[in-house]
């Protein structure tokens, strides 16, 4: 399995791929030139109509971008029981974005932990896909009330594509405020304490193939507090 753990997969409102840090190139060369069988696995469960926008939207970019798209399927409540057999007659699989909560609840649902440990083609995972992918995931609060609620769960089981916790979208959040507090500053470094975080900008990404991994682009590690800045360093070999 080769996987693109982007923070974002497209430039703000547009119809193509990043070009920086060589993401379409690099996206381009894994997926080859045979045709696509496309398994767009959606955030929301039941958010039928928000799925199907988002899905038609990475069909027309990737159809835009020259790929051959043999067929392309949006993965939800509506087809949840067939989700091993999607995962298998698949080569692509999109992760998509959203509520970090929302979508493990709908992975755990239909194991895709175990449906995807011995895929052997490639994943590109947008946003909340990313966080999802971690082995453990942080579940950096995003909704009021989650910063304070002690019931929230920040930790939780994810995919297990790989052992970093990615944060996206740093650009966006870095000065965001949730129940008051600072998003970093209040919340996420104090959650940093004893543990590893890779802060990513949009435009950079996560690459790895099963044996190593590495950062595209530029970044941060925050880790027991402290944030210091990367760039395109090899994160497993």
């Amino acid at each position: 399995m080769k996987y693109f753990l982007t923070s974002s997969h497209c430039p703000p409102d547009s119809p193509r791929l990043y070009r920086e840090n060589g993401f379409s190139e690099m996206l381009k060369n894994a997926l080859g030139n045979n045709p696509l069988d496309i398994l767009f696995i959606a955030s929301s469960l039941d958010d039928t109509g928000k799925n199907d926008m988002y899905g038609d939207w990475e069909k027309d970019r990737f159809a835009d971008e020259g790929y051959d798209i043999n067929s392309f399927t949006i993965l939800d409540s509506r087809n949840a029981d067939s989700a091993a057999e999607l995962v298998k007659n698949c080569n692509f699989i999109i992760l998509s974005g959203g509520h970090v909560p929302t979508q493990n609840e709908f992975f755990d649902r239909i194991n895709l932990a175990q449906l995807i440990k011995d895929f052997d083609g490639v994943v590109m995972g947008i946003s909340a896909g990313s966080m999802n992918s971690a082995a453990t995931v942080y579940a950096q609060p995003e909704l009021q009330g989650e910063a304070t609620d002690p019931l929230y769960q920040k930790f939780i089981p994810g995919l297990g594509l790989t052992e970093t916790n990615i944060l996206p979208h740093y650009n966006m959040v870095k000065n965001d405020v949730i129940d008051g507090l600072r998003l970093f500053e209040d919340v996420t470094f104090a959650d940093s304490m004893g543990r590893q975080f890779l802060v990513l900008p949009d435009g950079s990404f996560v690459y790895g193939d099963g044996k190593s991994e590495k950062l595209c682009g530029s970044g941060y590690i925050l880790a027991d507090g402290v944030m210091t800045a990367v760039k395109d360093i090899m994160i497993k070999q």
